[in-house]
């Protein structure tokens, strides 16, 4: 017999009575702000052209890797889920979809199910329980959903209550999708570029020399030297801001940023040209070069998101057939205060620099992130990310960093998918969960209620704002 599918009212919220009926107070306060999402990767291209999604699969499942990963550890090729595939057959679709719904049990205890659940039932309208006997019912009902406006790009944007989105963008993207949004007067929403450099400044990367080139090729610089591999950064970077753009995003495995001499930049720069550089020289070379990203966002403008300590692609075959970006990328001890010294010694208190401190490394918040953000001006603990965008890491994050940087030196929070009806579902699992956490601190005599109710407000509305210089917000 299926099972009806409901989203509890009080989920994420304390068991004891007290404490939930304090964070119902303050949740009530912020369930329906909107949302400012100033990291993720939908493409820019949903909106421009407003498009039909194609089929259940392609909405939920194929672009979420949180999903087909979890599935993939339980032996599911990846190619079953649609991953790589291009365009399935109604016949792929259904049968990716039937896939999900077998194995729904092993998302237990995860964040995803919640995500999932939420979606299906308060956007889709969706009161059956994922399972092998009413996949094709879920499918059909969600299909038959896909054709109806309000299930278009725009509409789920301004459903959604979205002020924001930022896109993630190729330096040597032309940017049209966002001129098309920016100059549609039928639609007013805000969708922004980030500029993300990574393949660029990465000298011992296969294809890093034909991706320099066409950096010349976009920029009308002569990358042929260092001098002009900066200068064509600078041109580029220009480009997007005037399209938008608000924030940088850099993922390296390490933080390392290092000034190096300009003889050396040159020497290790030709070197990595003419195909000759050493591991270590390459590594040198990348930390100048994102030291180099720091001085311009000091005098640009950019917000810098830094999100190191990944191991890409760990899996060489996955990687080899399917590309980058499909779940096999697997986090490592990550350290900030000594690899940061050099770019915080020189713009860590310049009033245009802006740092935003990611981690997939835990024990770095109270180490390492929510110290630095308690001191210098420049810097923002960013929200658990990733495999650590989950609700005990989320609780976790709260207890780390506020001890030492407080609310007012964090992110808010971020959602960093491709899954845009999971959204919502994102942004309010982060506001139950800080509701939470406040509540403990009203109980605890530590803040009034008044104070937890206008915290809540800051962390949903302020915070990101003021960690990406949105307009309106000065840390001055």
């Amino acid at each position: 017999m299926s099972r009806r599918l409901t989203v509890h009212p009080d989920r994420l919220l304390p068991a004891d009575r007290e404490l939930r009926a304090i964070a119902r107070e303050l949740y009530a306060e912020v369930a329906d702000l909107p949302i400012i999402s100033p990291h993720g990767h939908v493409p820019a291209d949903w909106f421009a052209d407003d498009v039909r999604f194609a089929d259940p699969t392609a909405l939920l499942l194929t672009p979420d890797h949180y999903l087909t990963r979890v599935l993939h550890s339980h032996g599911v090729p990846l190619e079953h889920l649609g991953v790589g595939q291009g365009e399935l057959t109604h016949e792929q679709s259904r049968a990716a979809f039937r896939t999900l719904c077998r194995y729904w049990k092993e998302f237990r205890g995860t964040p995803m199910k919640l995500w999932l659940e939420s979606q299906l039932v308060e956007v889709l309208d969706i009161d059956l329980a994922p399972a092998e006997d009413t996949a094709d019912e879920i499918y059909d009902r969600i299909d038959a959903r896909l054709a109806a406006e309000d299930l278009r790009p725009r509409a789920l944007y301004d459903r959604f209550a979205i002020d924001l989105i930022a896109t993630t963008d190729d330096p040597c993207d032309d940017l049209a999708a966002h001129r098309r949004i920016a100059t549609d007067e039928t639609w007013a929403g805000t969708v922004v570029p980030t500029f993300r450099p990574d393949r660029y400044l990465e000298p011992a990367r296969p294809g890093w020399n034909d991706d320099v080139d066409r950096l010349a090729q976009v920029s009308g610089q002569d990358t042929g030297s260092y001098a002009g591999w900066v200068a064509a950064m600078e041109d580029r970077r220009s480009y997007f801001r005037e399209h938008g753009a608000v924030s940088s995003d850099h993922a390296h495995l390490d933080a390392g940023m290092l000034p190096l001499a300009p003889e050396e930049s040159e020497r290790l720069y030709a070197a990595a040209r003419g195909g000759t550089i050493t591991p270590g020289d390459a590594d040198r070379l990348r930390r100048g070069m994102l030291f180099e990203q720091a001085r311009m966002a000091s005098e640009d403008g950019l917000v810098m998101t830094l999100h190191p300590g990944a191991w890409r692609n760990h899996h060489g075959a996955t990687a080899a057939r399917f590309g980058p970006d499909v779940g096999a990328d697997f986090a490592v001890p990550t350290e900030y205060v000594r690899p940061l010294r050099p770019v915080l010694d020189a713009f860590g208190t310049h009033p245009r620099f802006r740092l935003v401190l990611f981690t997939l490394d835990e024990t770095t918040f109270s180490r390492e992130i929510g110290p630095l953000a308690s001191f210098y001006p420049s810097v923002f603990a960013g929200a658990p990310w990733w495999f650590i965008d989950a609700p005990e890491a989320i609780s976790r994050y709260r207890r780390a960093v506020t001890e030492s940087c407080g609310f007012g030196k964090t992110s808010g929070m971020i959602d960093d998918t491709r899954a845009l009806l999971s959204i919502p579902a994102r942004h309010d699992m982060a506001r139950r969960l800080d509701c939470a956490y406040l509540a403990e601190l009203v109980a605890d005599h530590r803040l009034t209620l008044d104070e937890a109710r206008d915290t809540a407000h800051d962390l949903v509305v302020r915070q990101p704002r003021l960690a990406f210089a949105l307009e309106g917000e000065d840390l001055r």
